[in-house]
This record gives structure tokens, sequence and C-alpha cells, in this order.
């Protein structure tokens, strides 16, 4: 099956999932995930239409963003604080920080190399953080303190890996979400859902869908 004819079932299935919310469907990205994927599936995709794609390992990221400069890859995998410097001349966007010290010392970086970057804080809720990474509730107040006064590490949203089957996660994430934009006086996008929950995620009211395998097929390790 082609690119062109997975894209379009997963558009079909976003365009249902948003009817059954009552929501536009527009309002809802698909991140397209390169992870393992070769130069000329993402050079396919971009002829597609897409320009943003997201990357869970900084060197195979930097290496795809070097080949393809008119791309742009956003970091989604877990980040590591000897790696904080090239993700940040790497990527576009972090959705991955989960922990006040790196922010401190991506905030440094960003200084020192004179850069923006949005950055997403991702979430745990489930006690998944040994698994993928993620920042518990407890410890979100910090971390955002650390943020509210760094120009150059503007916080965009939420990113979450709810466990499998769960649906009741997306509506805690949703839950999190209204609670921190009351603290904060300021809307915050949410990324959750891949292919096996996008309907749960957009219900839930997810802005962001991000689909590895389903849309580039099976991965090469």
């Amino acid at each position: 099956m082609s690119l062109a004819d997975r894209l379009e079932g997963l558009r079909t299935r976003i365009q249902r999932a948003a009817a059954a919310a009552d929501r536009d469907p527009s309002s809802i990205e698909f991140l397209p995930v390169s992870k393992k994927q070769p130069l000329s599936l993402i050079r396919e995709a971009a002829a597609l239409g897409f320009a943003r794609f997201g990357e869970n390992y900084v060197q195979e990221g930097a290496e795809k963003a070097a080949a393809l400069p008119d791309l742009a890859f956003v970091l989604l995998g877990p980040l590591q604080r000897n790696k904080a410097k090239s993700a940040l001349q790497t990527f576009t966007e972090i959705q991955s920080l989960d922990r006040p010290e790196l922010a401190e010392r991506l905030g440094r970086l960003a200084e020192e190399l004179d850069v923006v970057r949005p950055v997403w804080i991702q979430v745990d809720l489930w006690d998944e953080t040994t698994k993928q990474g993620g920042c518990a509730e407890a410890d979100l107040p910090a971390l955002i303190a650390v943020l509210s006064g760094d120009a150059r590490l503007p916080l965009r949203g939420l990113m979450a890996l709810p466990p499998p089957g769960d649906d009741a996660a997306f509506t805690q994430m949703a839950g999190l979400r209204e609670r921190l934009q009351q603290d904060l006086g300021r809307s915050l996008r949410l990324s959750l859902g891949m292919s096996g929950d996008l309907e749960a995620a957009i219900a839930a009211g997810s802005d962001q869908i991000r689909i590895g395998t389903a849309f580039f097929g099976e991965r090469s390790y």
C-alpha cells in the first residue's frame, strides 16, 4: 500500500472522529513519526504536503535534518542532558521535556546558541516514567516555574503516552490541561493519540495525532 493510500485511510478516520466529537478536523495536526524510516519515504511524505516530522533519537534526527534541510523535525523521545545542545541545534520543537534540571540546561544552552525552541511537557499520570519518561503531576509546578521566566523555551502544550487500551487516560489528560490553562491564564495544546487510539484522543480534545507505522509502514531496524 502506498503512502497516499495510507494517508487517505488515516485522514478518513480523523475526519470521522472529529465529526463524532463535533470538532473541525483541520484543527487536528497529523504529525508523521519518521523514526527508523528512510529518507526516501520522508521525501515522499513531504511531496504529499508534510513539512514536520517527529523523531525519537537525537542523532538520527540530526542526520535527517542535515540531509533534508527544507523540513522541520520535532523531538518526541527522551532527552539526555548530554545531548541537549545537539537537540536544540537539530529540532524546531522539543516535546519530551520532563524535568526542571533539563529545562534549566536547555535554557542556558538556548541563550548560548541564541535560539528559541518551543517546548512541550511530557506528562506521566500513570507511573510509567521508567518506560518512556514523563513528568508526574506533582512535579509539574516546579517544571513550569523554570519555563515561566525563559522566553527562549516557550511552553506550547502537553504531550503524553497513555497506557494502551486505557481510554480514561485521555480524559485525565484533558482535565489536566484544563486545570493548567486556568492556572496559567492561557491556552495549551495537547498531543495525544497514535494510530490505535486516535479516536479516543480526538474525543478528548487532542490537537495533535502522532502516526508512525500506520502511515509509513513497518520500520527498518
